[in-house]
Formats: structure tokens, C-alpha cells, sequence
């Protein structure tokens, strides 16, 4: 069964003056992938994203959308964006707004099933001007799938919501792909990325520096992991981080058969060991060549 090529970059370049935000990156979209795009701020990901959904030009190269050009009105009807800002009219209600879009598409998503899938129902019938920022984000999301595209972009998606929301959106992205549907997306939640991605492509400087798995990125780093439930930790040797969720403390060393052999014979108590390799985080930092676990959030990345 051949696979169809939704989308594709050939070595594009685009410049604003004298800053390259995009350096010659070449990059193909299959469908039923679901991608992340992931890379420190200014890395080039929202560019790059504009040239895919048409909004930008590439000062070189070229970008296909559905084998056409991506301002062509046929390709952009198979394809849905959520961009990183949103200016959405202050005097209609969600559900108008949701009508105005929908009215572009020939045979749109059932607008209630929407409302449901990205819990919109509640605040359906108020006026933009009244919601809040996370519930004009989960409506700009789900205006990205009224067209029952078959690629969405959805550039930074979960900026601003809340945990329940962040995981409402996460289910409806993998009904999506479950339904056959293609996705991409940018965030700066490394831990987002790693819940959703099937692969994941790395940019910097406006450079393509890895696109892989997201287990064999983990791997790139060199680091091991080890999960146990503990309640304090001891000091061990070669322990280069030690991060915590709930009971769970991982161990984070590039020695795992040392380190557990070190806690062993510390003779601190813990239970349900298990060993696997470092993060995506992990990862990240090693290809940007950043050694301090300290450093994400100064590069405008999280994990949470």
C-alpha cells in the first residue's frame, strides 16, 4: 500500500534581511504521521510551519502542500492550522465563529461533536470577549479540524491551558490520528511531544539537527534512567540529576548497572526499580549542546 506524500520542504531558506530563519532545511510529511517539532525559541519552527500552511514565502527552495503550491485554494482545503496567535472577533460567539469557518469547507465536521471532543459545549454561546485565554485557545484548536482536514498544523496548541485541558486536547489530537489523520506540531512542552509524537524533529538555528523516534532520540543523549519509589535519596556517585513525579524519583546517570549497584549498597530503602533510557529532554539538550538539566527553561523550553 503506497503512502501519500502530504507535504514536503526542499531545501527551504527564508531570510528576513539579514537574519536566516530558516537554513536550508528539507523535511517530508507522510500521512498518518503524527510529528513534533521541536527547538528552542527563534529555532525557525513557526516559519517554517507559515511556508507549509502558505503564509510565508521560502526566499529559496520550494514547499509542496498536497503535490501544489500552498496558496493554491485546493491544497489548503485538506489542511487545518492553529497558529501560535489567534485573533479571534471579540463580538461573536463561539458557535458563530465555529458557522463562519465551517461555511469555507464543502462538507465540514459536525460543529457539536466539536464542542464536545475539545470541551467548548459549556461556553458555546458566549462572545469571545468574554472567555478566557484557555477557552479561546481550545476554540481556535478545534476550528483547525472543522474542515475534516487530513494534515493540521497546530503551532504551540496547549499555550496557556490548563492540565485538564492540555489533556482534553491530547485526546482529540490522537482521535485524529487514530481516524487516519496527519499531525504537526510545535511546543515547548517537551513532555507534550513525548505523550503525542510517533517521530520527532529537532531544529536549531533554523536547521534540521535530528529526525528520528522518540526512543532513539532518547538514546542520543548517553544518559540512563532509573525509577524508583523512594522517599529520600542518597548521594551517589555519578548521579548527574535526580527529577521527581509524585512517589516516583528518577535517577539519572550514564552508569544505570553502577548506579543501581551504588544504591543497593547504600541500603536506602526503595521499591519498583526500573531502568530505561534518558528523556526526550535529555536528548534535546545533548544535540544543542547543552550539558546544564538546569538550562531548559532559559531556552524557552519546559517539561511541564
Amino acid at each position: 500500500m503506497t503512502t501519500e506524500l502530504l507535504a514536503r520542504a526542499i531545501g527551504v531558506t527564508r531570510r528576513y534581511g539579514e537574519n536566516t530563519a530558516v537554513d536550508g532545511v528539507s523535511l517530508d510529511i507522510p500521512e498518518g504521521q503524527l510529528l513534533g517539532l521541536l527547538g528552542p525559541n527563534g529555532a525557525g519552527k513557526s516559519t517554517l510551519l507559515n511556508m507549509f500552511v502558505g503564509l510565508r514565502k521560502p526566499s529559496s527552495g520550494r514547499i509542496e502542500l498536497f503535490g501544489r503550491d500552498p496558496r493554491d485554494v485546493m491544497a489548503r482545503k485538506r489542511m487545518g492550522m492553529t497558529p501560535q496567535d489567534t485573533g479571534l472577533p471579540e463580538t461573536l460567539k463561539a458557535t458563530e465563529t465555529m458557522d463562519f469557518v465551517a461555511a469555507h469547507f464543502d462538507a465540514p465536521a459536525d460543529k457539536n461533536a466539536l464542542f464536545e471532543q475539545f470541551g467548548i459545549t459549556e461556553f458555546a454561546h458566549r462572545q469571545i470577549g468574554a472567555l478566557s485565554g484557555g477557552q479561546k485557545r481550545r476554540l481556535a484548536i478545534a476550528l483547525a479540524f472543522v474542515g475534516r482536514p487530513d494534515l493540521v498544523f497546530l503551532d504551540e496548541p496547549t499555550t496557556g491551558l490548563d492540565v485538564e485541558a492540555r489533556r482534553m486536547l491530547w485526546q482529540g489530537i490522537r482521535m485524529f490520528h487514530e481516524n487516519g489523520g496527519t499531525v504537526v506540531l510545535t511546543s515547548h512542552y517537551l513532555d507534550e511531544v513525548e505523550e503525542l509524537a510517533q517521530r520527532v524533529v529537532i531544529i536549531d538555528k533554523g536547521r534540521c539537527v535530528a529526525d528520528d523516534s522518540v526512543e532513539a532520540l532518547r538514546r542520543v543523549s548517553g544518559l540512563r534512567r532509573v525509577t524508583v519509589r523512594m522517599s529520600e535519596v542518597p548521594s551517589l556517585p555519578g548521579l548527574v540529576g535526580v527529577e521527581r513525579t509524585g512517589d516516583q524519583v528518577h535517577l539519572i546517570s550514564q552508569d544505570s548497572d553502577q548506579l543501581v549497584r551504588d544504591l543497593v549498597a547504600s541500603g536506602a530503602v526503595f521499591s519498583d526499580l526500573e531502568v530505561s533510557s534518558g528523556s526526550l529532554e535529555d536528548a534535546f539538550l545533548a544535540l544543542l549542546g547543552r550539558k546544564d538539566p538546569a538550562q531548559p527553561t532559559a531556552l524557552g523550553v519546559t517539561t511541564a
